[in-house]
């Protein structure tokens, strides 16, 4: 402020002279307007002398004109638009985004497809590393500081103990919670919120499912033999019986699974705990807080014990039933005659059908009927959910686009996927099942992902599968079997 100084006493003795000569007021303006100019910028200072003196800010909203002289308003200084709108115009064109799952082979040459437009319009690279030993790797990523920007969970169980490190993301405020709203069933929100570090987060967004509650069946012979599908558990359980006394046994089932034997009993076992209790209680057992040894998940293995325990209801006898691999298991409803007639297990089983063998011709589904109608009519499901890592703009646009159904349009036209989005249209589907299949997810009362999945391993992929098979088998009682599972919790 030296110049300041300065220059205000040039002003004084300016003035004083100007009184002392009369006629001289027009110079008195005028010297005053020049020499407060002066002292303005000098007070501006900063080593730019030639810097051109600047206007005030213009408000964001102010009238202006385009080029055809109509009024507009002025751009807002800050992107208007959601993540996604704002990298369809191009805003990220150039970054790049890192993702880890555990697509490898075809499925990730489908993923890969699901999002190449979605790159190319804009300009977005999503990097994506698959691998068979993605369980194993992404928590030593994460623990490590090397986390990618989104990863895959197949298992939301494993989702689910990261998120309680605080390093998953909470897309509560990322994502607008009314568009999900909109476009999910609720029950895909609810699975979705989680325990963080400092309470519940949305810890990630579900992008593709298959369903777990679906009976398969050879639709031209059942057709032909005039059986018609069952809408309740006792129809179902009466048409099991017609069958046997026709010559058949109706079902078709197998749990060998080499290191994962007996993993298809807990598909029955979830589908019945939903049928015949409360969501809740599902929900608590999968948490470790209803256990095994209680009177609601010991009723729903007795029930599912009616059939797999019968002689005459399962091909080959209950015995057979551990010995004979998942795959494998289907094979005798597509003998001509049929041998076996109906095969529980979720929409992946057909790609262990006969090539030969046509959708909605030779082979259809019925959903597995509920048996407590105060339950309505709940679907098990498994599939994937995405967390998210790293926060920048062009993450959150990419998550946004996952949560939509164009993101999964390709790989459901191919088959074989079920997109949990309302918006991914019905038409997408190529045969009348899977469009059967997604109108199920949407329409569900209750939607409930594979409880083994979300159970710690050494419970859900360890004293489950076993106790299960061992009960089976015949080497353990009911309730030796549930106690045995029940230890993977204790220990």
């Amino acid at each position: 402020m030296i110049e300041s100084e300065a220059i205000s006493k040039t002003i004084k003795g300016d003035v004083q002279k100007m009184k002392k000569t009369s006629g001289r007021k027009k110079s008195l303006a005028l010297v005053l307007c020049l020499s407060f100019t002066m002292m303005l910028s000098a007070c501006g200072g900063g080593n730019n002398n030639n810097a051109a003196p600047t206007d005030p800010p213009a408000a964001t909203t102010s009238p202006t004109a385009d080029n055809t002289g109509k009024a507009t308003t002025s751009p807002s200084t800050e992107p208007s638009g959601s993540p996604l709108e704002l990298a369809m115009k191009g805003d990220y064109k150039g970054t790049k985004v890192t993702m880890f799952g555990p697509f490898v082979d075809a499925d990730q040459v489908k993923f890969e497809n699901s999002i190449k437009e979605f790159e190319e319009k804009t300009g977005i690279d999503i990097q994506y590393e698959g691998s068979k030993e993605f369980e194993a790797t992404i928590n030593i990523r994460v623990d490590g500081g090397n986390a990618p920007d989104i990863a895959d969970f197949p298992q939301p169980g494993l989702l689910a103990s990261i998120a309680k490190t605080g390093k998953v993301i909470d897309l509560t405020n990322v994502l607008d919670q009314a568009k999900l709203t909109a476009n999910y069933n609720k029950s895909w929100l609810d699975m979705s919120n989680m325990d963080g570090k400092d309470g519940k987060i949305m810890a990630g967004i579900w992008n593709r499912s298959n369903v777990k509650s679906l009976v398969w069946y050879p639709k031209k012979q059942f057709d032909e033999a005039g059986y018609k599908v069952p809408e309740t558990w006792d129809e179902m359980m009466a048409l099991t019986e017609q069958i046997a006394k026709d010559g058949d046994p109706a079902w078709a089932i197998g749990i060998e699974s080499g290191a994962a034997t007996g993993w298809p009993a807990t598909d029955w076992v979830e589908n019945i705990m939903l049928r015949t209790t409360a969501p809740e209680n599902y929900d608590k057992w999968v948490k470790g807080e209803l256990p095994f040894t209680s009177p609601e998940v010991k009723n729903a293995v007795e029930v599912m014990s009616k059939i797999w325990l019968n002689k005459d209801y399962v091909y080959g006898g209950a015995k057979s039933i551990v010995t004979t691999s998942f795959g494998d298991a289907p094979a005798p409803m597509f003998n001509n005659p049929p041998k076996a007639w109906f095969n529980m297990l979720g929409n992946f089983i057909t790609s262990f059908f006969p090539e030969t063998a046509k959708v909605d011709v030779d082979y259809d589904w019925f959903y597995l009927p509920p048996i407590d109608p105060q339950y309505g009519k709940p679907v098990l499901v498994a599939g994937d959910i995405y967390a998210m890592f790293n926060d920048r703009p062009e993450v959150r646009a990419v998550m946004e686009f996952f949560t939509t159904g164009e993101s999964i349009k390709s790989w459901v036209q191919s088959g074989g996927v079920i997109a949990p989005m309302n918006d991914a249209s019905l038409d997408w589907y190529t045969s009348e099942s899977d469009r059967r299949m997604a109108k199920l997810v949407q329409d569900a009362s209750t939607l409930r992902f594979d409880g083994s999945d979300l159970m710690p391993g050494k419970v859900g992929a360890g004293t489950f599968w076993k106790g299960m098979t061992d009960y089976v088998s015949g080497t353990a009682t009911l309730d030796q079997a549930l106690e045995q599972i029940q230890s993977g919790w204790n220990n």
